[in-house]
């Protein structure tokens, strides 16, 4: 069985993966808040993890790997975007999670196993409360229930912050019923026209980072293997959930591998609205295929900051042209099965060394062009489709490819190269190459084949 390593941020350093159950290897991921559009941060993070979640299936058998990746659609966010534009929680929620999941469609995120909504889980995060409570983790404060962080002497141990790094660097909510500044919500009072369920501590809604620890708790158990989301969840998110995972289920490790995405920056700063320089997925996807997006994130290593540029999304959009020429010139050789290149196991076994494996890519690539006998052709198909597969690439047809665009534009092409064999047809050359500069000034290539005219963009 091959072994994978990954960078585990909860020592600092690269580790063997070891499952607690190889029978069943859980990962959980943090998901979107839906309250408006996802933007380009929301697509990295998900397409990360699901090349980490097709090497698990590859390793361990798809029937042996459960993956969850929540829904926060319970937060302050959503109540802004409530109070800005007048919709009802429910509306905002359920648009702008069918957004979401349209854009990790055409991203080719495969669909976790479990993806839970947080409102869906307040029975288990009541609980959860009750337990810190029962176990001398939390207190009441003002209608509020708050982790006692002073009452877990490793509190920090995830980020590796001190509690002064942990207060300076933090948006920390202060609260004159706090006993530490750094004591986080559990539970907080909701108005009668906010979003709120009935508790022992009155008519209210759950904190953020309670969310995650209950879900996780419920789909995945107490203990369970990977905990991934972006580098900017380290801290307070992800250094809370561990507080109050571990201190209500002391005996449990929560998560074992703690796997973090770097930041995403544009054009070289950080992604911000007040900058100019933040896109959303659908507003990229606008301008490019979304393959080519899929491609620009997992040319840079996961681990590191990952810079977005147009240039660097046209850049990749010519290397699928690459990889989809190769393809299109054996178009017509049947592939009874894929195997994917024992070269690209390894590069991702590698904690998900995406570069070397589009390396690997990129020689099976040109091993296939310079293929002669039809059997050299099978088999390096075979191991382009199968390895470009791990990686979530290589999904469409060359044809859909170079075809690429929407239904009503595509229509339109193939009514001009119709209109144009009609002018060849009665000999109106002169039309008929006006209608062929037409296509060359939209991007259209023409090819006149015995079987008709094909076509693709440039």
């Amino acid at each position: 069985m091959t072994t994978i390593y990954l960078y585990n941020t909860l020592h600092r350093r690269k580790e063997e993966f070891k499952p607690i159950d190889s029978d069943n290897v859980r990962m959980y991921v943090c998901g979107p808040t839906v309250y408006d559009r996802a933007h380009l941060g929301n697509a990295k993070t998900p397409v990360v993890f699901d090349v980490l979640y097709r090497l698990l299936c590859h390793v361990y058998g798809k029937n042996h790997v459960t993956y969850v990746s929540n829904i926060t659609d319970v937060d302050d966010k959503i109540l802004n975007k409530h109070k800005e534009t007048g919709k009802s929680i429910r509306e905002i929620t359920e648009q702008t999670y069918q957004w979401y999941i349209d854009d990790m469609e055409k991203l080719n995120v495969l669909p976790p196993n479990h993806r839970p909504r947080a409102t869906e889980y307040i029975n288990e995060m009541i609980e959860l409360v009750k337990l810190l409570l029962q176990n001398g983790h939390a207190y009441e404060a003002e209608g509020h229930v708050l982790f006692d962080v002073d009452s877990m002497p490793g509190y920090g141990y995830l980020s590796g912050r001190s509690m002064k790094e942990m207060l300076a660097g933090a948006r920390i909510e202060v609260a004159d019923y706090k006993k530490n500044p750094a004591d986080f919500v559990l539970w907080k009072p909701s108005e009668a026209d906010q979003p709120g369920w009935n508790s022992p501590w009155g008519y209210g809604r759950p904190g953020w980072h309670l969310e995650c620890s209950a879900m996780s708790s419920k789909l995945l158990g107490n203990s369970f293997d990977i905990h991934g989301g972006g580098s900017d969840l380290i801290f307070p998110h992800h250094e809370n959930e561990c507080a109050q995972s571990m201190c209500a289920h002391p005996n449990d490790t929560f998560a074992n591998y703690w796997v973090h995405g770097g930041m995403l920056m544009v054009d070289g700063v950080k992604m911000s609205k007040s900058l100019g320089n933040f896109y959303t997925i659908d507003e990229v996807l606008e301008k490019s295929p979304a393959e080519a997006l899929r491609l620009l994130f997992l040319t840079t290593h996961y681990h590191q900051p990952f810079n977005f540029t147009f240039e660097g999304l046209a850049q990749s959009k010519n290397v699928l042209d690459k990889f989809y020429n190769a393809l299109l010139r054996v178009e017509d050789i049947k592939v009874e099965e894929t195997k994917a290149d024992d070269r690209i196991i390894e590069a991702l076994a590698d904690d998900l060394n995406t570069p070397q494996a589009l390396l690997v890519l990129h020689e099976i690539t040109a091993k296939l062009n310079k293929s002669e006998t039809e059997e050299d052709k099978c088999q390096n198909k075979s191991l382009l489709l199968g390895s470009a597969n791990l990686l979530g690439l290589l999904w469409q047809s060359p044809q859909d490819w170079f075809k690429g665009g929407k239904d009503d534009e595509t229509a339109d092409i193939e009514a001009k190269i119709k209109a144009r064999a009609e002018a060849k047809k009665s000999k109106d050359y002169a039309l008929a190459d006006k209608i062929r500069n037409e296509l060359k000034e939209q991007g259209i290539i023409l090819e006149d084949t015995p079987q008709g005219t094909t076509w693709k963009k440039a």
